[in-house]
Protein backbone atom coordinates (compact mmCIF):
# COMPACT_ATOMS: atom_id res chain seq x y z
CA UNK A 1 0.00 0.00 0.00
CA UNK A 2 1.58 3.27 -1.06
CA UNK A 3 1.70 6.46 1.00
CA UNK A 4 -0.95 8.27 -1.04
CA UNK A 5 -3.43 5.46 -0.46
CA UNK A 6 -2.82 5.59 3.28
CA UNK A 7 -3.18 9.36 3.36
CA UNK A 8 -6.47 9.13 1.47
CA UNK A 9 -7.78 6.65 4.03
CA UNK A 10 -7.02 9.02 6.90
CA UNK A 11 -8.49 11.99 5.05
CA UNK A 12 -11.66 9.94 4.61
CA UNK A 13 -11.60 9.10 8.31
CA UNK A 14 -11.30 12.81 9.07
CA UNK A 15 -14.37 13.50 6.95
CA UNK A 16 -16.24 10.75 8.80
CA UNK A 17 -15.31 12.22 12.18
CA UNK A 18 -16.18 15.77 11.12
CA UNK A 19 -19.86 14.81 11.06
CA UNK A 20 -20.04 14.33 14.82
CA UNK A 21 -20.50 17.58 16.74
CA UNK A 22 -21.82 18.18 20.22
CA UNK A 23 -24.26 20.90 19.16
CA UNK A 24 -25.50 19.17 16.03
CA UNK A 25 -24.30 15.98 14.39
CA UNK A 26 -25.43 15.63 10.79
CA UNK A 27 -24.85 12.94 8.21
CA UNK A 28 -22.88 13.90 5.10
CA UNK A 29 -24.16 11.66 2.31
CA UNK A 30 -20.84 11.96 0.46
CA UNK A 31 -18.87 10.25 3.25
CA UNK A 32 -18.20 6.61 2.39
CA UNK A 33 -19.85 3.78 4.37
CA UNK A 34 -22.04 6.07 6.47
CA UNK A 35 -24.92 3.61 6.20
CA UNK A 36 -22.82 1.03 8.03
CA UNK A 37 -21.01 3.20 10.57
CA UNK A 38 -22.69 6.56 11.24
CA UNK A 39 -25.51 5.50 13.56
CA UNK A 40 -23.35 3.00 15.44
CA UNK A 41 -20.66 5.58 16.10
CA UNK A 42 -23.22 8.12 17.27
CA UNK A 43 -24.57 5.54 19.70
CA UNK A 44 -21.05 4.69 20.87
CA UNK A 45 -20.35 8.35 21.66
CA UNK A 46 -23.39 8.50 23.93
CA UNK A 47 -22.51 5.18 25.54
CA UNK A 48 -18.93 6.21 26.25
CA UNK A 49 -19.73 7.63 29.67
CA UNK A 50 -21.14 4.25 30.72
CA UNK A 51 -17.79 2.68 29.77
CA UNK A 52 -15.73 5.41 31.47
CA UNK A 53 -17.39 7.93 33.78
CA UNK A 54 -14.99 10.70 32.71
CA UNK A 55 -15.89 10.30 29.02
CA UNK A 56 -18.84 12.66 28.92
CA UNK A 57 -20.36 13.34 25.48
CA UNK A 58 -18.88 16.86 25.60
CA UNK A 59 -15.34 15.54 26.08
CA UNK A 60 -15.71 12.76 23.51
CA UNK A 61 -17.10 15.16 20.91
CA UNK A 62 -14.21 17.53 21.57
CA UNK A 63 -11.67 14.75 20.95
CA UNK A 64 -13.45 13.65 17.79
CA UNK A 65 -13.57 17.19 16.41
CA UNK A 66 -9.89 17.70 17.24
CA UNK A 67 -9.05 14.67 15.11
CA UNK A 68 -11.42 15.75 12.36
CA UNK A 69 -9.55 19.05 12.11
CA UNK A 70 -6.17 17.29 12.15
CA UNK A 71 -6.90 14.67 9.49
CA UNK A 72 -7.02 16.89 6.42
CA UNK A 73 -5.05 16.46 3.21
CA UNK A 74 -3.12 19.66 3.91
CA UNK A 75 -2.13 18.59 7.43
CA UNK A 76 -1.19 15.07 6.41
CA UNK A 77 0.98 16.36 3.56
CA UNK A 78 2.72 18.82 5.87
CA UNK A 79 3.25 16.16 8.55
CA UNK A 80 4.60 13.43 6.31
CA UNK A 81 6.60 15.43 3.78
CA UNK A 82 9.81 15.27 5.84
CA UNK A 83 10.01 11.47 5.98
CA UNK A 84 11.29 8.85 3.56
CA UNK A 85 9.07 5.75 3.61
CA UNK A 86 10.55 4.09 0.53
CA UNK A 87 12.64 1.46 2.31
CA UNK A 88 10.30 0.37 5.10
CA UNK A 89 10.14 -3.36 5.75
CA UNK A 90 6.93 -3.93 7.73
CA UNK A 91 7.48 -4.86 11.36
CA UNK A 92 5.00 -5.40 14.16
CA UNK A 93 4.95 -2.55 16.67
CA UNK A 94 3.11 -3.12 19.94
CA UNK A 95 1.16 -0.20 21.37
CA UNK A 96 0.27 -0.07 25.05
CA UNK A 97 -2.20 2.77 25.32
CA UNK A 98 -3.34 4.98 28.16
CA UNK A 99 -7.01 5.73 28.76
CA UNK A 100 -7.03 9.00 30.65
CA UNK A 101 -8.68 10.97 27.83
CA UNK A 102 -10.68 9.81 24.78
CA UNK A 103 -8.55 8.46 21.90
CA UNK A 104 -5.34 9.43 23.69
CA UNK A 105 -3.38 6.71 21.84
CA UNK A 106 -4.73 7.47 18.38
CA UNK A 107 -1.65 9.42 17.28
CA UNK A 108 0.64 6.46 17.97
CA UNK A 109 -1.80 4.22 16.12
CA UNK A 110 -1.88 6.23 12.90
CA UNK A 111 1.87 6.99 13.08
CA UNK A 112 2.67 3.29 12.98
CA UNK A 113 0.20 2.55 10.19
CA UNK A 114 1.23 5.45 7.98
CA UNK A 115 4.86 4.41 8.41
CA UNK A 116 4.04 1.07 6.80
CA UNK A 117 4.26 -1.10 9.90
CA UNK A 118 1.74 -3.37 11.59
CA UNK A 119 0.15 -2.63 14.95
CA UNK A 120 -0.46 -4.89 17.92
CA UNK A 121 -2.68 -2.81 20.18
CA UNK A 122 -3.39 -3.26 23.87
CA UNK A 123 -5.97 -0.68 24.85
CA UNK A 124 -6.50 0.63 28.34
CA UNK A 125 -9.43 -0.82 30.25
CA UNK A 126 -10.64 2.80 30.45
CA UNK A 127 -10.81 3.25 26.67
CA UNK A 128 -11.66 -0.04 24.96
CA UNK A 129 -14.26 0.98 22.41
CA UNK A 130 -13.53 4.17 20.45
CA UNK A 131 -10.26 3.16 18.78
CA UNK A 132 -11.38 -0.38 17.80
CA UNK A 133 -14.46 1.15 16.19
CA UNK A 134 -12.38 3.59 14.13
CA UNK A 135 -10.04 0.74 13.20
CA UNK A 136 -13.05 -1.14 11.77
CA UNK A 137 -13.93 1.93 9.71
CA UNK A 138 -10.35 2.20 8.41
CA UNK A 139 -10.38 -1.47 7.42
CA UNK A 140 -13.75 -1.08 5.70
CA UNK A 141 -12.36 1.82 3.67
CA UNK A 142 -9.12 -0.01 2.84
CA UNK A 143 -9.26 -3.80 3.46
CA UNK A 144 -5.46 -4.06 3.12
CA UNK A 145 -5.27 -2.68 6.67
CA UNK A 146 -7.02 -5.80 8.00
CA UNK A 147 -3.78 -7.77 8.39
CA UNK A 148 -1.94 -4.72 9.75
CA UNK A 149 -4.17 -4.07 12.78
CA UNK A 150 -4.58 -6.45 15.70
CA UNK A 151 -6.07 -5.80 19.13
CA UNK A 152 -5.14 -8.01 22.09
CA UNK A 153 -6.50 -8.20 25.61
CA UNK A 154 -3.93 -10.51 27.14
CA UNK A 155 -0.17 -10.86 26.94
CA UNK A 156 1.71 -9.14 24.14
CA UNK A 157 3.65 -11.62 22.03
CA UNK A 158 5.55 -11.74 18.74
CA UNK A 159 6.34 -8.08 18.16
CA UNK A 160 9.44 -6.20 17.05
CA UNK A 161 9.19 -2.90 18.94
CA UNK A 162 6.93 -1.22 21.46
CA UNK A 163 5.48 2.19 22.28
CA UNK A 164 4.11 2.17 25.82
CA UNK A 165 2.45 4.93 27.79
CA UNK A 166 1.90 4.80 31.53
CA UNK A 167 2.84 6.19 34.91
CA UNK A 168 6.32 6.46 36.39
CA UNK A 169 5.67 3.21 38.22
CA UNK A 170 4.54 1.27 35.15
CA UNK A 171 7.42 2.75 33.16
CA UNK A 172 9.88 0.91 35.41
CA UNK A 173 8.09 -2.32 34.61
CA UNK A 174 8.03 -1.48 30.90
CA UNK A 175 11.75 -0.66 30.92
CA UNK A 176 12.53 -4.07 32.37
CA UNK A 177 10.03 -6.11 30.39
CA UNK A 178 10.91 -4.54 27.02
CA UNK A 179 14.64 -4.09 27.61
CA UNK A 180 15.50 -6.23 24.58
CA UNK A 181 13.18 -4.42 22.18
CA UNK A 182 13.39 -1.00 20.52
CA UNK A 183 11.00 1.09 22.54
CA UNK A 184 9.49 4.41 23.46
CA UNK A 185 8.46 4.36 27.12
CA UNK A 186 6.43 7.36 28.26
CA UNK A 187 6.18 8.40 31.90
CA UNK A 188 4.21 11.00 33.84
CA UNK A 189 4.40 14.52 32.46
CA UNK A 190 2.51 17.68 33.27
CA UNK A 191 1.95 21.02 31.61
CA UNK A 192 2.63 24.45 33.06
CA UNK A 193 1.74 28.08 32.45
CA UNK A 194 4.02 31.06 33.04
CA UNK A 195 2.22 34.32 33.83
CA UNK A 196 3.54 37.84 34.35
CA UNK A 197 0.33 39.63 35.37
CA UNK A 198 -0.18 41.34 32.01
CA UNK A 199 -2.43 38.66 30.57
CA UNK A 200 -5.76 39.78 29.13
CA UNK A 201 -9.07 38.43 30.37
CA UNK A 202 -9.39 36.53 27.09
CA UNK A 203 -6.02 34.85 27.65
CA UNK A 204 -6.95 33.85 31.19
CA UNK A 205 -10.28 32.46 29.99
CA UNK A 206 -8.34 30.43 27.42
CA UNK A 207 -6.05 29.25 30.22
CA UNK A 208 -9.16 27.85 31.85
CA UNK A 209 -9.59 25.65 28.78
CA UNK A 210 -6.05 24.37 29.27
CA UNK A 211 -6.88 23.56 32.90
CA UNK A 212 -10.41 22.12 32.71
CA UNK A 213 -10.60 20.35 29.34
CA UNK A 214 -10.95 16.58 29.98
CA UNK A 215 -11.36 17.56 33.67
CA UNK A 216 -7.59 18.05 33.89
CA UNK A 217 -6.81 14.37 33.32
CA UNK A 218 -4.41 14.80 30.41
CA UNK A 219 -0.66 15.37 30.45
CA UNK A 220 -1.32 18.42 28.26
CA UNK A 221 -3.58 19.97 30.89
CA UNK A 222 -2.02 22.85 32.83
CA UNK A 223 -1.52 21.75 36.44
CA UNK A 224 1.06 24.32 37.57
CA UNK A 225 1.29 28.12 37.36
CA UNK A 226 4.44 30.19 37.67
CA UNK A 227 3.52 33.71 38.78
CA UNK A 228 5.61 36.75 39.82
CA UNK A 229 5.95 37.59 43.48
CA UNK A 230 3.01 39.69 44.65
CA UNK A 231 0.75 38.31 41.92
CA UNK A 232 -2.97 38.71 42.60
CA UNK A 233 -5.18 35.82 41.51
CA UNK A 234 -8.32 37.99 41.37
CA UNK A 235 -8.26 38.37 37.58
CA UNK A 236 -7.51 34.67 37.16
CA UNK A 237 -10.45 33.61 39.31
CA UNK A 238 -12.75 36.09 37.58
CA UNK A 239 -11.78 34.78 34.15
CA UNK A 240 -12.18 31.09 34.91
CA UNK A 241 -15.57 31.61 36.56
CA UNK A 242 -17.22 30.62 33.29
CA UNK A 243 -15.98 27.05 33.88
CA UNK A 244 -17.96 26.82 37.13
CA UNK A 245 -20.33 24.19 35.75
CA UNK A 246 -17.55 21.62 36.06
CA UNK A 247 -18.47 21.25 39.73
CA UNK A 248 -21.89 19.89 38.73
CA UNK A 249 -20.20 16.79 37.36
CA UNK A 250 -20.25 14.24 40.17
CA UNK A 251 -16.84 12.61 39.64
CA UNK A 252 -15.14 16.01 39.48
CA UNK A 253 -17.05 17.28 42.52
CA UNK A 254 -16.06 14.21 44.52
CA UNK A 255 -12.40 14.86 43.71
CA UNK A 256 -12.77 18.52 44.59
CA UNK A 257 -14.31 17.70 47.99
CA UNK A 258 -11.79 14.98 48.76
CA UNK A 259 -8.64 16.82 47.72
CA UNK A 260 -9.74 20.04 49.42
CA UNK A 261 -10.38 18.11 52.64
CA UNK A 262 -6.96 16.46 52.48
CA UNK A 263 -5.27 19.82 51.96
CA UNK A 264 -7.17 21.47 54.79
CA UNK A 265 -6.53 18.62 57.23
CA UNK A 266 -2.84 19.03 56.45
CA UNK A 267 -3.14 22.75 57.27
CA UNK A 268 -2.12 23.81 53.78
CA UNK A 269 -3.01 27.36 52.81
CA UNK A 270 -5.43 27.31 49.87
CA UNK A 271 -7.04 29.72 47.47
CA UNK A 272 -10.48 28.45 46.58
CA UNK A 273 -13.35 29.61 44.37
CA UNK A 274 -15.79 26.77 44.96
CA UNK A 275 -14.71 24.54 42.07
CA UNK A 276 -10.90 24.87 41.94
CA UNK A 277 -8.26 25.11 44.65
CA UNK A 278 -4.87 26.76 44.21
CA UNK A 279 -2.04 25.54 46.39
CA UNK A 280 1.49 26.89 46.58
CA UNK A 281 3.70 23.91 45.76
CA UNK A 282 6.94 23.30 43.86
CA UNK A 283 5.62 20.08 42.29
CA UNK A 284 4.24 20.00 38.75
CA UNK A 285 1.56 17.33 39.13
CA UNK A 286 -1.49 18.56 41.01
CA UNK A 287 -4.55 16.39 41.77
CA UNK A 288 -7.83 16.77 39.89
CA UNK A 289 -9.67 20.00 40.80
CA UNK A 290 -6.46 21.67 42.02
CA UNK A 291 -3.67 23.65 40.41
CA UNK A 292 -0.30 24.29 42.04
CA UNK A 293 1.42 27.64 41.81
CA UNK A 294 4.91 28.94 42.50
CA UNK A 295 6.16 32.51 42.82
CA UNK A 296 9.23 33.62 40.89
CA UNK A 297 11.61 36.57 41.14
CA UNK A 298 12.73 36.69 37.51
CA UNK A 299 11.76 35.02 34.26
CA UNK A 300 15.33 33.76 34.04
CA UNK A 301 14.83 31.73 37.19
CA UNK A 302 11.73 30.15 35.63
CA UNK A 303 13.66 29.31 32.47
CA UNK A 304 16.35 27.63 34.56
CA UNK A 305 13.80 25.51 36.44
CA UNK A 306 12.05 24.53 33.22
CA UNK A 307 15.37 23.54 31.68
CA UNK A 308 16.40 21.48 34.70
CA UNK A 309 13.08 19.60 34.79
CA UNK A 310 12.31 19.39 31.07
CA UNK A 311 11.67 15.65 31.28
CA UNK A 312 8.68 16.29 33.56
CA UNK A 313 7.02 18.89 31.30
CA UNK A 314 4.74 18.22 28.35
CA UNK A 315 3.57 21.73 27.36
CA UNK A 316 4.43 25.29 28.38
CA UNK A 317 1.82 28.04 28.03
CA UNK A 318 2.76 31.73 28.08
CA UNK A 319 2.75 34.97 26.12
CA UNK A 320 6.19 34.15 24.70
CA UNK A 321 7.75 34.64 28.13
CA UNK A 322 9.79 31.45 27.83
CA UNK A 323 11.09 29.47 24.84
CA UNK A 324 8.95 26.79 23.19
CA UNK A 325 5.73 28.03 24.78
CA UNK A 326 2.35 27.85 23.07
CA UNK A 327 -0.59 30.28 23.21
CA UNK A 328 -3.26 30.08 25.88
CA UNK A 329 -6.08 27.67 25.12
CA UNK A 330 -4.11 25.46 22.74
CA UNK A 331 -2.72 22.65 24.89
CA UNK A 332 -5.44 20.17 23.91
CA UNK A 333 -5.28 21.11 20.23
CA UNK A 334 -1.96 19.61 19.13
CA UNK A 335 -1.02 19.35 15.47
CA UNK A 336 -0.07 16.04 13.88
CA UNK A 337 3.60 17.02 14.11
CA UNK A 338 3.40 17.79 17.85
CA UNK A 339 4.76 14.59 19.37
CA UNK A 340 4.21 13.48 22.95
CA UNK A 341 7.36 13.98 25.03
CA UNK A 342 8.90 15.52 21.87
CA UNK A 343 9.78 12.01 20.68
CA UNK A 344 9.16 11.60 16.94
CA UNK A 345 7.28 8.30 16.71
CA UNK A 346 7.53 8.12 12.93
CA UNK A 347 11.31 8.61 12.97
CA UNK A 348 11.43 5.90 15.64
CA UNK A 349 9.38 3.50 13.51
CA UNK A 350 11.60 4.14 10.49
CA UNK A 351 14.68 2.98 12.41
CA UNK A 352 13.26 -0.48 13.18
CA UNK A 353 14.82 -3.16 11.04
Amino acid sequence: MDLETKKNVFVTLGRFLEQFKEDKSSKDLSVPLNDLFYDDFLNLIHLSQSHNGWYTPEQVYFSIQSWAKALTEENLNKWLSNYDFTHVEPKKIALILAGNIPLVGFHDFISVLVSGHNTLVKTSSDDQHLLPFLAKYIIAIQPEFAHRIEFVSGKLENFDAVIATGSNNTARYFDYYFKDKPSIIRKNRNSIAVLDGNESKEQLIALGEDIFRYFGLGCRNVSKLFVPKGYSFDAFFEAIFEYQDVIHYEKYANNYDYNKAVFLMSNFKLLDNGFLTLKEDESFGSPISSVFYEFYDTIESVKEKISSQADAIQCIVSSNLVPNSIPFGQTQRPELWDYADNIDTISFSLTIN
